[in-house]
């Protein structure tokens, strides 16, 4: 143990209490004979203190560890080496509402229908231990210790491996820019594992120069890889991990990563719109919030927020398609900390389309909303509108992100919710509406409580609803639209050379041409309501494909002679040339 802090060091292992030597300068060590199952706490000045890097946390972050032997696991599909990030249609699900049971094995034995569904990545909210039985996972406080109330760690690697088993890579949203509130016990040991050179708008800023906070984050990264087998991880709000090391902390995440072997993939979640995240730290892709951004404006109108620093329309979107995202350097209209003289972004240039993630949906963009309703929620956006955006987004070579339920357009919210006791809850609740103060739906009595169980009763997934009315229609297009994006010769092609955008009032069309042939997405952006438009009557800069691939509505699937001459507002086609789609 390292503990500078400490004057007395001891271990209390299965009640018992034993003393540790000190063997160098503020490091203790003692050798005892334990074995799997183990109960232990350390006890630093009398005082009984978790282990910040415990395997298992079976009472919760506050409670004994467990000692595990992680290499007993008999892995089943030993031979599974990942997924390049072409191939990944990336699927959010959080273990906790993702099924009434909210556990691993329950949410294993829906593997099949992902698998069947067309997505081939799942991606898992965060399960580094945090306080209480429920939460996002976003503020965890143990990293080595899977989040208990979802089962065992050995159930958490029967779910990577019968994943494997399908043909599915399995990633992990991994938190390495602060800590939760409740259960840190880091500065116990010691107070150098935080800064105050840098600020986060979520706790103490972390010392990634420290080299016991540096090897804490690279050696959990290379635990969740090795030895549970993910294929990768998603990083949390990149641009909060500030460090002044002469090699960046992100940099050596990645070459550690990398160097596994296998497939591993990083991808980071950073509004700053910085190509330098792949070019020059080596990490494989970005989220990218801008297209989620001027799709959500252009379907709702929406202008209150962050909001309000986008177009949207038909315009808007095309742009972000033709340059991976909207702000390239241009003034920022809020304030941000993290940005430099308020300017926001680089030109994208130098990515391949693989490195956008673009989503229509994902956990934050729902649950940053006071009742955490999705976007098909809303009254103005008709299902026609949310299969049209759809369409859009599967039939991009970008990256796609879907969350869970989104393929047949759930009726389930994702609210925020958390378990934090006493005081600590009461804050959250407070500090939930004073966070989100200035979107127009946390200024009244609406926003729900994050610290009610029925906050998160509220998100679980209704399965049974998917063979119903709109929900079925939803899902079929959702299975088209990932066997043609698998399949079609045009669409499988993931450069962004043959891509291009553009508007006509409000119609978007994005063409694709390959040397296997040329398809056209057209879409019509209008509110409900307004006139149709009269596909003969565009002035496109080409002349539009003859061949019907796909109406998102469901009429004329591949039909060539069943044309659509017209498309009301909602509606998108996907229209072809060259090789046959499949």
């Amino acid at each position: 143990m390292w503990a500078p802090r400490a004057s007395a060091v001891g271990v209390r292992v299965n009640g018992a209490d034993h003393d540790l030597p000190r063997v160098g300068p503020e490091t203790y060590e003692l050798t005892l004979p334990v074995g799997v199952g183990t109960r232990y706490l350390f006890v630093l000045d009398g005082q009984p203190t978790p282990d910040p890097y415990a395997r298992f946390l079976p009472d919760g972050v506050h409670g004994e560890a467990e000692v595990l032997d992680l290499g007993t696991y008999a892995w089943q599909h030993p031979d599974w080496c990942g997924l390049p990030l072409d191939e990944c249609v990336f699927y959010e699900l959080h273990i906790g509402t993702f099924t009434q049971e909210g556990t691993y094995r329950a949410a294993q034995e829906r593997l099949p229908e992902l698998k069947a569904l067309g997505v081939t990545a799942i991606e898992l909210m965060p399960l580094a231990a945090f306080p209480g039985a429920r939460g996002w996972g976003y503020d965890g406080v143990a990293l080595y210790a899977p989040h208990a109330p979802y089962g065992r760690p050995e159930d958490l690697m029967a779910f990577v491996d019968a994943a494997h088993g399908l043909g599915l890579a399995v990633f992990l949203d991994v938190v390495y820019n602060h800590f939760g509130p409740d259960g840190n016990y880091l500065s116990c040991y010691s107070e150098t594992y935080f800064t105050d050179r840098f600020s986060s708008a979520w706790g103490a800023g972390l010392d990634y120069a420290e080299p016991h906070m540096r090897r804490l984050i690279t050696g959990n990264a290379r635990m969740w890889l090795r030895d549970y087998r993910f294929d990768g991880l998603r990083l949390d709000a990149t641009q909060a991990m500030s460090d002044d090391s002469d090699v960046h902390v992100l940099q050596e995440l990645a070459a550690e990563v990398h160097a596994l072997g296998g497939t591993h993939l990083m991808l980071a979640e950073d509004y700053r719109n910085i190509p330098e995240l792949v070019t020059d730290y080596h990490l494989d892709g970005i989220w990218v919030d801008d297209f989620h951004h001027e799709v959500r404006v252009t379907l709702t109108g929406e202008r209150d927020g962050y909001y309000a620093c986008f177009t949207g329309g038909a315009a808007g979107v095309a742009h972000v398609v033709n340059r991976g995202w909207a702000y390239e350097g241009q003034k920022w209209p809020l304030e941000d900390q993290f940005l430099p003289q308020n300017r926001r972004g680089k030109p994208a240039g130098p990515l391949e389309a693989p490195s956008f993630v673009y989503f229509i949906q994902n956990h934050d963009q729902i649950g940053n909303r006071a009742q955490g309703d999705r976007i098909h929620h809303l009254e103005q956006v008709t299902p026609a509108h949310f299969r049209g955006a759809s369409a859009l987004l599967l039939s991009l070579p970008m990256t796609p992100l879907l969350f869970q339920g989104q393929e047949w357009a759930a009726s389930t919210p994702f609210p925020f919710f958390s378990d934090h006791h006493g005081e600590l809850g009461q804050m959250v609740t407070e500090g939930r509406k004073k966070e989100f103060g200035h979107f127009e739906g946390f200024q009244g009595e609406d926003v729900l409580d994050p610290q009610a169980e029925d906050t998160f009763r509220l998100a679980h997934l209704n399965w049974a609803e998917r063979g119903e009315g709109e929900h079925a229609r939803t899902l079929e297009l959702y299975h088209t639209l990932l066997r043609l994006r698998r399949e079609d010769p045009v669409l499988r092609d993931r450069s962004r050379r043959g891509l291009s955008a553009g508007a006509v009032g409000r119609l978007l069309w994005v063409r694709h041409t390959s040397p296997q042939g040329e398809r056209v997405l057209l879409w019509h952006t209008a509110r409900a309501g307004e006139a149709a438009c009269a596909l003969g009557d565009l002035k496109l800069p080409f002349a539009l494909p003859p061949q019907l691939l796909l109406h998102s509505e469901g009429q004329g699937h591949g039909d060539a002679a069943n044309p659509v001459t017209a498309l009301h507002p909602g509606e998108a086609v996907i229209l072809a040339s060259g090789t046959a789609g499949a």
